[in-house]
């Protein structure tokens, strides 16, 4: 929502300025101090065989590496049934080109991980006109055991952990009240899925790195946690009016194809 912002001078603009100088710096200092700390997590070996489909071919999870010794997974909803992949995850993925070769630079291969099949997935990144790995996990566990895609039967028994809290999503005494945005209908219907279809996937970022022929997980975030690697709210975090979010209204961004032209 657009609001007046007070205006001053070259002076007062200085002075308040440095006043938030000093919190950024702090903020970067956090922020360097948490960087540490996700990289001193413990390494968790993946002994679980997964397969995955992808543009050379069949692949196990170390396969997915590409010879790299870091991975880093943006697991994307695109769910078996979607027809076109998450709105939101298509905003986030658009930044995933440019960054894919200073990542290989640091021994880091990125890929973007779906439940849906090759063919949809092959599809779609040629709509967007992506060009970064991007594996199908049909058919296993892969998707159910980083706590990204949920089935009917844990929905309905309440047996669903996102973001590591336990959510309570079984069928309650007296209903529950709609959710005061309309975004996640709507982001249902441009996947061509209904809302509670589209709602058993969720987005999130999962990393690894493969030692001595083993793959171990290292770090995982979801929900908000993966706003930092969304590049369009990190620009407009800097813009005069922010992200400018209206969550009573229609989404107010969409597939980059799916603006209108200007």
């Amino acid at each position: 929502m657009l609001t007046h912002r007070k205006s001053g001078t070259r002076e007062e603009w200085r002075a308040a300025r440095l006043e938030l100088l000093a919190a950024e710096k702090e903020h970067t200092r956090r922020g360097d101090e948490l960087a540490r700390r996700r990289q001193e997590l413990p390494w968790v070996r993946i002994d679980k065989e997964y397969r995955f489909e992808t543009d050379d071919g069949a692949a196990s999870l170390a396969g997915l590496f590409k010879g790299r010794s870091q991975l880093l997974v943006y697991h994307f909803m695109f769910g078996p049934d979607y027809k076109a992949g998450c709105p939101s995850c298509s905003s986030i993925a658009d930044g995933f080109n440019g960054i894919q070769v200073h990542l290989a630079n640091h021994d880091v291969l990125l890929c973007a991980v779906s439940r849906a099949p090759l063919a949809k997935l092959q599809a779609y990144k040629q709509r967007m006109g992506w060009s970064f790995p991007w594996a199908s996990s049909s058919g296993t566990d892969f998707n159910f055991d980083f706590a990204v895609s949920f089935t009917e039967a844990q929905e309905q028994s309440g047996d669903v952990e996102y973001n590591f809290v336990k959510e309570d999503t079984a069928p309650q005494p007296e209903p529950k009240p709609e959710p005061e945005s309309p975004w996640s209908a709507t982001f249902a219907a441009s996947a061509g899925t209904n809302r509670a279809t589209y709602g058993r996937e969720a987005p999130g970022v999962s990393a690894f790195v493969l030692e001595d022929g083993v793959v171990y997980h290292t770090y995982s975030a979801y929900a908000r946690g993966v706003d930092g690697l969304w590049g369009m709210y990190q620009w407009l975090d800097r813009a005069p009016f922010g992200r400018n979010e209206d969550f009573a209204a229609e989404p107010w961004f969409r597939r980059h194809d799916e603006y209108a032209s200007e």
